[in-house]
């Protein structure tokens, strides 16, 4: 079977492909910023820092193909992303699948770049751009929720087609192991586009306690970012692209998982109801 590498492998999608490569009996290396790095289950491990790029050699050395993204936190996903696409087209891979974000090729944005950088490189490709996680509740909202009973953020009352990362993950292994659909890129979506005030009802419902979507002004939540240690231009970032989402830009929903995977996606009840787990004040840090 093939070798893939997978890019911040231990993230909320890169885990996940990494999971469904080895169900397939694939060989995964998985590159991570962790110094410490051992192999685990049959997976090999590489450390890899996209800030400097340092261990970026060695992570391509003898894979097949390639999964790349950035993890969150970086403003300039050019920077982290292009010298990847660079060595990816250096060492001639066979595949690579590369994770934007839906809307990345509505401007020049530093993804959009990258995306014409793979496509003018003479790789088999393909580009996924999935939506809005719903497993961002369970990780960036989740200290609101938990400690607040609140999902606060100026999105208004502006419907979102979250995707499931499970769904990301899979629409990633199928385009990274065939290639059928080469040389073309998705817009990936949830089935459903829910408000925010919508999603706090379903966890809610989920969780049996009193959660409740809170529309705030962007300088609230630049202000708490900030104070909790989120670098400046990321901040600025996210503000940018909640500003689009709550313009009504993300509520598109898409039938490309379906023809990818030949299912229906997550619903957002499902996932709510798989991650219940996670929405608990127990879990607030003291």
């Amino acid at each position: 079977m093939a070798k893939y590498l997978v890019i911040a492998a231990s993230g909320t999608v890169g885990s996940r492909v990494v999971r469904d490569l080895v169900a397939k009996g694939h060989g995964v290396r998985a590159a991570t910023h962790r110094k410490d790095a051992a192999p685990t289950n049959g997976i090999e491990k590489v450390h890899l820092d996209l800030a400097t790029g340092a261990g970026i050699a060695a992570a391509f050395e003898g894979v097949d193909g390639a999964l790349l993204l950035a993890p969150p936190g970086y403003a300039d996903q050019q920077k982290l992303l292009s010298p990847l696409v660079a060595e990816a087209a250096r060492r001639k891979l066979g595949k690579v699948v590369l994770m934007t974000a839906m809307g990345a090729n509505a401007a020049d944005t530093p993804f959009r770049r990258v995306e014409q950088q793979l496509e003018a490189s003479g790789l088999r490709y393909n580009v996924i751009r999935p939506n809005w996680f719903m497993q961002n509740f369970q990780t960036f909202w989740a200290h609101g929720i938990n400690a607040d009973g609140r999902i606060a953020l100026p999105a208004g009352t502006a419907k979102t087609s979250f995707i499931d990362a499970r769904d990301i993950a899979a629409v990633a292994v199928r385009l990274l192991t065939t290639n059928d659909q080469d040389n073309k890129a998705f817009d990936i979506t949830g089935p459903e586009s829910l408000t925010h005030a919508e999603v706090a009802a379903i966890l809610a419902n989920e969780t049996g306690r009193n959660i409740a979507y809170q529309d705030i002004d962007p300088d609230v939540l630049r202000k708490g970012l900030l104070a909790g240690g989120v670098p400046a231009d990321y901040t600025e970032f996210l503000l940018v692209i909640l500003g689009f989402l709550k313009q009504g830009y993300a509520e598109r929903i898409t039938s490309e998982v379906k023809n990818l995977l030949g299912r229906e996606p997550i619903r957002f009840a499902k996932y709510a109801k798989d991650a219940r787990a996670a929405w608990n004040p127990a879990k607030v840090a003291a």
